[in-house]
Parts: structure tokens; C-alpha cells; sequence
């Protein structure tokens, strides 16, 4: 059994308050938790233009786990082109 977690640093420049921040969130949680995945905004809460997501995936072996989150990290680039500023994959075995 392998625990994969993805740590994604978002930055929103048209994001204008943090309704608007949140409303982005939600979308790209919405679409990652589609894919069988568990995530959620760990850091930067109260900034408006700036997001920390942590996504969290349990598998078999970890070339499953590596695909789910490599899969979730292009739709967060997708639903957001250029929005991620960075990203880390950690696994425990």
C-alpha cells in the first residue's frame, strides 16, 4: 500500500477577495475529488491571491499512485493555466 501527497502552491492574480479565491477552490476540489482523491487547502487561508492544496491519494503500488497524481496536477493546470507556482509528490510506503 503506497500514500501519495501532492502539495500545490496556486497563485490567482484575477482573484479580486476571497469569495472569489474560494470559488476557484471549490471548482478545482470538485474536479480532483471526481477522481477519487481526497484534497484540501492547507495553507494561505486568509490571502486572496495566493492558495496551498494538499492532495491525497491511497493505492496499491505506487506507480497507481504516481498516475492519480500526476492526473490530478494536470487538471488543476488545466481548470487554471499558469496558476501553479509550484509542486512536490512525497510517498509513504
Amino acid at each position: 500500500m503506497t500514500i501519495g501527497l501532492l502539495s500545490v502552491e496556486l497563485f490567482l492574480p484575477l482573484s479580486v477577495s476571497l469569495k472569489d479565491k474560494r470559488m476557484v477552490l471549490r471548482r478545482i476540489k470538485d474536479r480532483l475529488r471526481a477522481a477519487n482523491v481526497a484534497c484540501a487547502e492547507v495553507a494561505y487561508q486568509e490571502l486572496w491571491q495566493r492558495a496551498a492544496l494538499a492532495v491525497v491519494t491511497v493505492a496499491s503500488d505506487r506507480v497507481v499512485a504516481e498516475k492519480t497524481l500526476a492526473a490530478s496536477l494536470q487538471e488543476i493546470e488545466r481548470l487554471e493555466p499558469g496558476a501553479v507556482t509550484a509542486s512536490q509528490i512525497e510517498y509513504l510506503h
